[in-house]
């Protein structure tokens, strides 16, 4: 079904899950794409929604819509909504009638705001979210994001990183895998070397010091900052005691590469090595 989808594109659709997840839904909602979409490409929301807090202010008003319910296990399987469906069958036609032979986020956008009764149509239209004005953009070369310049090659790296180290606490191995590259290699903390494949099926394992509850990173450092090529380095902080005072660190190097021609281009991780940093009350 997602054959044709951006890597972008495809992670709307895990972090819709989440969202799901999260307020305790058993389905995905246009709602749950709606937040998935802002969470993923922020520059929706300045390029369309004029807002500066567009995803805080539409949450707030998603959850008028909404009772949330108990939190559901990441490792339930959450369906999509038959309105929700439709929005990816739209958001496939859109990019057919436009002939764009991969599916992106602009293309779910022109989804949402197609159905018209759902809860996201609703408040994208409130907002003066037109899919005419889209249509022309797109029609013009410009990315639906609505922005006059093109991003950055590394912004898109940093909000793909951005999005990999969220998606750590919470989604399913065979949602973040695609964040790799085909060749990609990991080594973790103590060595060990894990391929693209290895990482699928283990990682439960290679991931679960960065999945913690009380886990936090930051990224503290770009060290490459180029058009095809970020490297970035993730500090790592955890408390392994109820107390602050013994606590371990890791630094995570990434390196990413990009993919695809900048007017459709893609970040992925060819590398990401783990190394071990002594705190100061000489604990690791």
């Amino acid at each position: 079904m997602f054959e044709r989808y951006t890597e972008r594109a495809r992670r709307v659709i895990f972090f819709a899950r989440y969202e799901a997840s999260q307020y305790g839904s058993r389905y995905i909602e246009t709602e749950h794409l709606l937040l998935g979409l802002l969470r993923e490409d922020r520059a929706v929301a300045k390029g369309f929604l004029d807002e500066v807090n567009a995803e805080a202010e539409l949450r707030a008003e998603i959850e008028k819509h909404i009772t949330p319910g108990e939190r559901i296990s990441t490792s339930v399987e959450v369906p999509l909504t038959s309105e929700s469906k439709k929005v990816l069958t739209l958001a496939a036609e859109e990019a057919d009638r436009l002939g764009h032979r991969p599916i992106g986020t602009e293309h779910l956008l022109l989804g949402l705001l197609r159905v018209e009764d759902s809860v996201a149509g609703t408040l994208l239209r409130e907002r003066g979210v037109r899919a005419a004005t889209i249509r022309e953009r797109l029609a013009r070369g410009t990315r639906v994001a609505g922005m006059n310049v093109q991003p950055k090659s590394s912004k898109r790296a940093m909000d793909t990183l951005e999005s990999f180290l969220a998606g750590l606490k919470c989604q399913k191995a065979e949602d973040l895998s695609i964040f790799f590259a085909e060749n990609s290699r990991f080594v973790d903390v103590y060595g060990k070397r894990w391929n693209r494949e290895e990482i699928g099926k283990e990682f439960g394992i290679v991931f679960a010091p960065y999945a913690k509850k009380n886990a936090a990173y930051m990224i503290e450092d770009t060290i490459v900052d180029a058009s095809d090529l970020l490297v970035a380095v993730v500090l790592w902080k955890n408390a392994i005691l109820a107390s602050m005072e013994r606590v371990w660190m890791h630094r995570m190097s990434v390196v990413l590469v990009r993919e695809g021609v900048p007017e459709n281009e893609e970040w992925v991780i060819l590398l990401a090595q783990v190394t071990p940093v002594q705190s100061r009350d000489g604990f690791t």
